[in-house]
């Protein structure tokens, strides 16, 4: 009787194993929701190709993965409704995985885990990135972003005005509209590093709030893909390990981006 339970119970394990295996060989493409306007992040050149290390990366985690990968750009503000509406199957777009976030979707692990920064004009007079110092400026932010949130619970003295994308921020800083703006301390340093954020000057970085800012970027995907989830996590490991991801990683910045 046990030994026909024992065959029985490696049987069902076996089938099971096949069933996993072939779910996951199904998976022979992905099609991949980014923004293409938050360089160097993902961003569309003017001939209407995408680029930036969120593109690289998915790049790579598909050849690692060994499937086929095609990209769709979408507004930020839309991109979990258009995940939901199955109009793409993942999210690579620098998206931060929050509480918040995952009552609608899940991601998988992070690739990369960068603070928040505070910039200004280069003549401001704000001393620093305190609640004290952040008083009464008015204070802009790309809208339903972590950053925005942040800013909102964490530096409540500041008038904040929200825009749909960074380009329309750094407009209204760099004509004195606005007296500084918050994001991600990488795509700050991009843009000041370039002649149109000649303007301003890093402030400072923010110390994260992990409720607000989350665990890191990660791969948005919809709840209950199981067998994407565990095939992106392995392509994350997978070019972690093979050194493609530092590739890419030095190609960007001068620092580790995945963070601690």
């Amino acid at each position: 009787m046990l030994k026909k339970f024992m065959q029985l119970t490696l049987t069902t394990a076996a089938v099971v194993g096949i069933a996993l295996t072939s779910a996951q060989a199904e998976i022979k493409k992905i099609i991949i929701g980014t923004e293409g306007a938050y360089p160097p992040f993902n961003n569309l050149t003017a001939d209407g190709k995408l680029e930036g290390f969120d593109i690289d990366i998915a790049k790579a985690l598909c050849e690692a993965a060994k499937v086929e990968c095609e990209f769709v750009t979408q507004d930020w503000d839309g991109m979990i409704p258009a995940l939901l509406a199955k109009k793409y199957d993942a999210i690579i777009a620098s998206m931060s995985i929050t509480e918040e976030r995952m009552e609608k979707i899940d991601f998988t692990n992070k690739y990369y885990n960068t603070p928040p920064a505070i910039a200004v004009p280069k003549d401001s007079k704000i001393a620093g990135v305190t609640d004290a110092d952040l008083a009464g400026i008015k204070l802009g932010a790309q809208s339903s972003t972590t950053h925005s949130n942040y800013a909102e619970q964490k530096i409540p003295g500041a008038t904040l005005k929200l825009y749909p994308t960074p380009d329309e921020y750094k407009a209204d800083i760099a004509s004195g509209r606005i007296d500084a703006v918050i994001d991600d301390v990488v795509v700050l340093s991009e843009w000041i590093g370039s002649d149109n954020g000649a303007c301003c000057k890093i402030l400072g970085t923010l110390l994260p709030d992990l409720k607000i800012n989350g665990k890191g970027a990660g791969i948005g995907i919809r709840k209950g893909e199981d067998e994407l989830k565990a095939l992106l996590n392995k392509a994350i490991e997978d070019i972690r390990a093979s050194g493609k991801y530092k590739e890419i990683n030095d190609k960007y910045f001068s620092f580790n981006v995945y963070g601690e």
